[in-house]
């Protein structure tokens, strides 16, 4: 049934699929082409044309001497290259398949607009020579009519006919030459070659320095002359570059696309209009479906509002009766709680019993074989001579030495007393932590911690005491390994019980390995990796039987234990204290007959001083 209906979700998903490409198609291609580029690209071939007839306007003005600078025709040449690049992009954007005819007319107006801007310069070249040349012809005549008059006045006897033409004939070319200038005509170009040949035919009579002052007036009329029909000519060639021509080929075949583009858009708005037709026509019958459809679900949603009441008194009974079975289940785990309360207090009580038995073994032993005796034989002795003490005392032999016997006596009772007191103390250290974890224990379920200032050093010395007996007799070599720490403020006697218990397992773990020496190791340091701030922390390591893989992340657990006469709740005692402190209980080991090294980490204020001793890091850890 599932397979027919997954069939017909494809076949709707696909046709789905396959409307909207078409609508997306048709939508596409009435939008191909955009008209703003083609009214764009006509402003630019306008302001190209409009660029044009400046460009040659200002040629002519500069001709004419209207512009007296050549900026106007230096600065068309960015405008035009500056547009050409628009129009190419406008093009190129506006139309995915750039005809080719389009593509070689505007590379023949870029050809057009470069071989103008060549004539341009070739135009500016010459009329900045024919325009000094104008500006100097002043300054000639009038040089030739001061050495004239100098001389004329110097023969004025003579009376020199040809001399006094001289000034008149020099202001008749001067006068031709800028009517040239200006007109540019043939028939003016003939009066001014008239005019220098007349003064020619006069300067074989005349002195050098007048003849030789002609000679360059003479010079710079040819040169008018010469420069002004080739600015005639270079303005001819310029006004034949056929720019308007390029323009309007490209406008019309603008202009075509347009229209094709224009006629290809309506025919495929009509499509569009087509296909939302058959759109329409679709989704009538899709509403009609959709309308009967609603009908049912609002049926169904009744007869699934009544389902719905019913099972809610069904879930009303069930849950009354899961609350009862909940407040059983309640009792029942209060209990077992009790008796895991019960077990953590036996066995850490059982492990500092250990110490106080050797505590109470050890006074025992200083008792059967203490020196009391000896002081009762001394002062029996005494009393047998009582009534001749004092010669006793002097001259009896062992009288002599019975006060010196008195003396050292007296110093032996004195260290036994002091040793018996010592082991007294630690036994009643060893009661108070078996009281101390009975409270702990009692108040497991929220009681405060009670934090105090510890020796890290003392509190190591006293967990390894309290398993010193068992410690010796399996021969294992404890290395100590503490910083020089200050006091540091921890709830002493849950760190104790963590250490005594891990002492113990270690102790326990190395009992397997007869093969090798027996070594423990405790170091403890303060450490800061820069991340949770200063944490003391306390290794125990030993070369035991090792931790499997399997098993390192087990051992924390409530009842779990890999030896046959053990129960499991050591170390998940342990993790727990280590948990309600703040810290974390971790185990490592290589694997089995490698040992095992187990870590606790407490947090410690931001002001802990850090040791520079700090346990190496170890590559893999299970932590509780």
């Amino acid at each position: 049934m599932t397979h027919p209906k997954r069939r017909i979700y494809f076949a709707i998903a696909a046709m789905v699929a396959v409307l909207t490409s078409a609508l997306a198609f048709l939508y596409a291609k009435t939008r191909a082409y955009d008209e703003t580029r083609h009214f764009e690209n006509l402003a630019n071939l306008r302001e190209i044309e409009h660029l044009d007839a400046h460009w040659e306007l200002d040629a002519l003005k500069s001709r004419l001497g209207i512009n007296t600078h050549y900026d106007p025709l230096a600065a068309a040449l960015p405008e035009f290259r500056r547009m050409e690049a628009e129009l190419r992009a406008l093009v190129a954007d506006g139309l995915a398949d750039t005809p080719s005819a389009l593509v070689q007319n505007i590379d023949a107006l870029d050809r057009s607009i470069q071989q103008k801007t060549e004539l341009i310069e070739h135009f500016k070249s010459h009329n900045a020579v024919l325009r000094n040349s104008m500006a100097f012809l002043p300054t000639a005549a009038d040089d030739v009519q001061e050495l004239v008059d100098a001389a004329l006045a110097k023969t004025a006897t003579r009376r020199s006919g040809g001399m006094r033409r001289i000034p008149e004939d020099t202001d008749d070319l001067l006068l031709a030459a800028f009517v040239y200038g200006h007109d540019g005509s043939e028939d003016r170009a003939g009066e001014v070659e008239d005019a220098l040949s007349r003064i020619a035919a006069d300067t074989d009579q005349l002195p050098a320095d007048i003849r030789e002052r002609l000679d360059v007036f003479a010079a710079h009329i040819r040169t008018v002359l010469r420069e002004h029909r080739v600015l005639i000519g270079l303005l001819d060639e310029i006004a034949a570059v056929s720019i308007d021509r390029h323009i309007d080929d490209i406008e019309a075949l603008l202009s075509d696309q347009y229209l094709r583009a224009s006629t290809e858009r309506h025919r495929y708005g009509r499509y569009l209009l087509g296909f939302a037709a058959l759109l329409t026509a679709l989704l009538v019958p899709a509403a009609y479906s959709a309308i009967r459809n609603h009908g049912v679900v609002k049926r169904v949603n009744r007869e699934l509002q009544e389902a719905n009441e019913s099972l809610e008194q069904r879930v009303r009974e069930r849950t009354r009766e899961l609350h009862e079975t909940q407040a059983e289940l309640v009792d029942a785990a209060r209990h077992a709680g009790m008796a895991e309360i019960a077990t953590n207090v036996l066995h850490n009580v059982g492990n500092v019993l250990n110490s106080v038995n050797v505590s109470a073994s050890h006074v025992a032993g200083r008792v059967r074989g203490s020196k009391a005796g000896g002081l009762a034989r001394a002062v029996a002795m005494m009393n047998e001579h009582a009534a001749e003490l004092g010669e006793f005392l002097t001259q009896d032999e062992k009288g002599k030495l019975l006060p010196g016997y008195l003396a050292k006596l007296s110093e032996a009772l004195s260290a036994e007393q002091a040793e018996i007191m010592d082991e007294l103390g630690r036994l009643t250290n060893s009661i108070d932590h078996i009281k101390e974890v009975v409270a702990t224990q009692q108040s497991y379920a929220g009681a405060s911690q009670l934090v105090e200032p510890v020796r890290i050093r003392d509190l190591v010395d006293d967990a390894l005491r309290m398993n010193a007996g068992s410690l010796a007799r399996h021969d294992v070599t404890v290395v100590r390994e503490i910083a020089d720490l200050p006091e540091l403020p921890l709830d002493r006697h849950r760190v104790l019980q963590i250490l005594v218990n891990l002492i113990s397992n270690a102790k326990q773990a190395m009992d397997a390995t007869s093969e090798r020496p027996h070594r423990m190791t405790v170091r403890a340091a303060l450490v800061d990796d820069g991340t949770e701030g200063p944490r003391l922390r306390i290794r125990v390591e030993d070369e035991g039987e090792g931790i499997a893989p399997e098993n390192l992340t087990r051992i924390f657990s409530h009842g779990f234990t890999t030896r046959k006469n053990g129960h499991g709740f050591g170390l998940h005692s342990c993790a727990l204290a280590a948990r309600e402190m703040g810290g974390t209980l971790s185990a490592h080991s290589d694997g089995p007959g490698r040992g095992a090294v187990f870590t606790l980490d407490l947090p410690m204020p931001a002001d802990a001083p850090v040791s520079s001793c700090s346990p190496e890091p170890l590559p893999e850890r299970a932590a509780a």
